[in-house]
């Protein structure tokens, strides 16, 4: 396979020409439809079947309670988590899908009028728009109108990937969440492992180191990312295990909300919070991330930055929280550190 010079023309010329459907892939970067949490069960049954066979992901990275909701996916693909959204968010939200590989959107939007028929939607919730999550101004994406971003392993693929996250935290809604499945390393791998299109295009070459990430997060504003799922990632080729096996990789699965009352540590208010059970898919409890379940009915402490998180985003209509900010009790436990690799206690047999 002869190399291209530039990162983002080989990512097109692999997930363009050379894989045609999941099975073409080298590796077990990509997950199940099995894997997919309470609130997506049953949806994968009614995706076009030409969609699922073009899809690459890591995860599952939908969140739930999106009802009327603006979502923007970035590396949307041939549009599998686009149209879970559509389901998720209704008739009156409305799901971007951003990608910049040709084949891959033909297929997405040829398939658009047959979806929205099998939701039985009088009007398309979707659109597609080709261009590059780097620059989601170009495609019109404009300051605070998308109430969740979602992506599913892609960020990993783009050579600029703080230049993303600061367009994601600029088209953010004040309030609005970050929540993203991607392939992360244990150590920062060898630049020159960008320039093979297969460790590339399979996600492993452009993995994300975590106290890197970690770092890029908090410079441009997110002060609390929380982990809510980790998988090891079994690379599965003897071959690519040669020329990459010096590191350990995992799928995660990353939120983060764009609010300014976050602390970079968890502070005591005294606060409760409280689960309503109201959220579709999860009446008995709730989980925000791999160290806060919430039973529903049981109120339990939060530390000011989950109290936020669940008071002053669209969480709120489903959580019940008492108290504020006008006394401190010093610092919260609150279970592990922050960031993805917050606790490798949490684990699950597949991908997130």
């Amino acid at each position: 396979m002869a190399i291209l010079d530039d990162p983002l023309e080989r990512v097109r010329e692999y997930y363009g020409k050379i894989l045609q459907r999941s099975s073409d892939l080298k590796t077990s970067v990509c997950c199940p439809a099995e894997s997919m949490p309470p609130h997506l069960y049953g949806l994968i049954d009614d995706i076009e079947p030409e969609v699922l066979e073009r899809f690459y992901g890591c995860g599952a990275p939908i969140p739930f309670a999106l009802e009327g909701c603006t979502v923007l996916d970035l590396g949307c693909g041939a549009g599998r988590d686009v149209y879970l959204a559509s389901r998720l968010v209704g008739e009156n939200g409305h799901v971007i899908g951003v990608d910049m590989t040709e084949e891959q959107l033909e297929v997405a939007e040829r398939c658009l009028i047959s979806q929205m028929r099998r939701y039985g939607y009088a009007h398309p919730n979707v659109e597609f728009r080709r261009g590059f999550m780097e620059d989601l101004a170009n495609v019109g994406i404009e300051d605070g109108s998308v109430d969740v971003v979602i992506s599913d392993c892609v960020i990993n693929l783009s050579p600029e990937k703080e230049r993303v996250f600061a367009e994601i935290f600029r088209v953010l809604k004040p309030g609005g969440e970050l929540y993203f499945s991607d392939v992360f390393a244990d150590r920062r791998l060898p630049a020159h492992l960008m320039t093979d299109s297969v460790l590339h295009g399979e996600c492993l070459a452009g993995a994300m180191y975590e106290e890197d990430f970690r770092r890029v997060m908090h410079r441009l504003g997110y002060a609390d990312v929380r982990s809510v799922c980790r998988s090891p990632i079994r690379i599965g080729s003897a071959e690519i295990e040669r020329r990459i096996g010096m590191a350990r990789f995992s799928s995660i699965t990353v939120r983060a909300f764009k609010l300014d009352t976050l602390e970079d540590r968890c502070e005591d208010y005294g606060q409760m919070a409280t689960y309503l059970g109201t959220i579709c898919g999860y009446p008995h409890r709730m989980r925000l991330d791999d160290h806060h379940e919430f039973e529903t009915g049981s109120a339990i402490r939060v530390c000011g930055n989950t109290a936020a998180m669940l008071a002053d985003t669209r969480l709120s209509a489903h959580f019940r929280v008492q108290g504020d900010r006008s006394a401190h009790f010093g610092r919260f436990d609150c279970g592990p550190g922050q960031g993805p690799q917050a606790d490798d206690r949490v684990q699950s047999a597949g991908c997130c």
